[in-house]
């Protein structure tokens, strides 16, 4: 069953719909639009915002649409297009309810997507009564915003033009449309529109589509937008997206306020100036503190930012002299080098600081004549068992007096020397000397001395200092010496 609106002659056949039915879908409705009122007021941001939604009322007027074939002008159901445009009081039809709800989503360089559901009813055909037919459309819009051309980024004036398609149900007949359509949004707040479009939506059904004229008004809620660090600038323009920062630094922050956003001061936390990428010259030398030695007293340059004082004249700065008023080598820091032992050889010359010792053997005493005749005394009272290089016990308190002795002289080395009588033959008196000697060194470098500072070696029965006659005499030969090595 279907009504043609294109034809008065044809008798207007009334659809009788249930009131309950009307009502239920609106009622649908209005509980969607709160639904996504409420989600756009809580999540409304900013003109970033991609989403938006619309809710309002819609006015549906099938007069100003063009004449048809044969019909005149003082027609009762069709005027010529546009005519009586804003004729509300005997064309509109209007729900006096919530009657539009539209979802959209920026695109992109001023293109917007929407979907749009309305709902109404229609009562007049022109200036003809019709029996209370509804009317359900479901259209899809793209639109083109002039708001930045006309205004700038951010005007509170926001006209459109676009182009869509849909589907428009009348009671039960159903027939697609293309639409042209012409908007005005006027920004209330960043976030908060008025919207007033008018939609011109052309049928492709000849028999019973019907061309029409839909006009809406209603509120425009924008959301959607991001703000990870909470700064009122969203991700999408805050080139600092995870640090508070200001609209000026486009999101980023200037901790110190000297007008240097952060990342571009190297003294975020100071105030400073540009010619030292935010650091601050406090003592005005032209050297940036960082810099700056003594950032709080001018001083060149060449002195890395310190005033030149040197009170003692050495030649080293008071600011890195340990001893100011004492003059000293700068590599002792301005100190004058020590002589604990007074021997005359500075102790970072002196082998032996802690020892006076002679200026030709490096600080260190030397060892003269008298104390090589005691260490050879000593040594001459090491006893060996019979025909070993064992050394007998009560002999240990000897050697260690020897190493008592040597250690007094940390700068000289030592050669242990063994000697045998004339008995038995050379090879075993070789082997002999050589052994004693040896054991002798080991010994004293296991109660401290260093190996080395010490070397040994045998001489057999070749240096005889007694007679091998008697038994007087080769006693005396069968002995250890020391000597200094050379």
């Amino acid at each position: 069953m279907f009504i043609s609106f294109n034809n008065l002659l044809l008798p207007l056949l009334t659809l009788k719909k249930i009131k309950q039915s009307n009502m239920k879908h609106l009622n649908s409705i209005l509980v969607a639009a709160l639904f996504f009122l409420m989600v756009g007021v809580a999540n409304a941001q900013d003109e970033n915002n991609p989403w938006a939604i619309e809710v309002g009322v819609n006015a549906v007027d099938l007069y100003p649409i063009g004449l048809a074939d044969g019909q005149t002008t003082n027609s009762a159901s069709r005027g010529g297009l546009f005519d009586e445009y804003f004729n509300v009081e005997d064309h509109w039809n209007i729900l006096p309810s919530v009657s539009k709800l539209s979802i959209g989503r920026y695109l992109g360089s001023g293109f917007t997507f929407a979907a749009v559901g309305t709902i109404n009813r229609i009562d007049t055909v022109g200036d003809v009564p019709v029996d209370d037919l509804t009317y359900y459309g479901v259209d899809g819009e793209i639109k083109y915003s002039l708001r930045d051309l006309l205004n700038g980024p951010g005007g509170w004036f926001d006209p459109s033009l676009g182009i869509g398609g849909g589907y428009t149900w009348v009671d039960d007949i159903g027939f697609g449309t293309a639409n042209a359509l012409a908007s005005v949004r006027f920004w209330l707040g960043e976030n908060l529109a008025l919207n007033f479009q008018s939609t011109y939506k052309h049928a492709f059904e000849d028999t019973y589509g019907q061309k029409h004229f839909q006009h809406s008004a209603g509120v425009v809620f924008k959301f959607g937008g991001k703000d990870t660090d909470g700064d009122g600038i969203y991700d999408q323009d805050d080139e600092c997206p995870e640090t508070p920062g200001l609209p000026e630094y486009n999101g980023c922050p200037d901790t110190d306020g000297d007008g240097i956003e952060d990342r571009n001061d190297a003294c975020p936390n100071t105030p400073g100036v540009a010619e030292y990428n935010g650091c601050p010259d406090t003592d005005g030398d032209g050297i940036p503190d960082p810099q700056d030695e003594c950032p709080t007293e001018a001083g060149p340059k060449s002195n890395n930012g310190c005033p030149i004082l040197d009170r003692d004249g050495d030649g080293v700065n008071d600011d890195v002299d340990a001893c100011p008023d004492v003059a000293g080598p700068a590599a002792n820091k301005g100190c004058p080098w020590p002589d604990k032992d007074g021997d005359g050889v500075l102790d970072k010359d002196d082998a032996c600081p802690d020892v006076p010792g002679t200026v030709a053997n490096k600080g260190c005493p030397e060892v003269s004549v008298e104390i090589i005749k005691q260490l050879n005394d000593y040594s001459k009272t090491i006893l060996f068992d019979l025909g070993k290089s064992t050394i007998r016990q009560e002999s240990y308190a000897i050697l260690q007096n020897i190493a008592d002795i040597m250690k007094e002289y940390p700068n000289e080395n030592f050669v242990i020397e063994g000697h045998t009588d004339s008995q038995g033959s050379d090879a075993t008196n070789q082997k002999l000397s050589d052994n004693r000697a040896a054991s002798v060194r080991t010994y004293l470098t296991t109660i401290g001395m260093s190996g080395n500072r010490l070397s040994s070696i045998g001489y057999g029965e070749s240096r005889p200092i007694a007679t091998n006659a008697n038994k007087a005499g080769r006693q005396q030969n069968r002995r250890v010496e020391i000597s200094l090595r050379k």
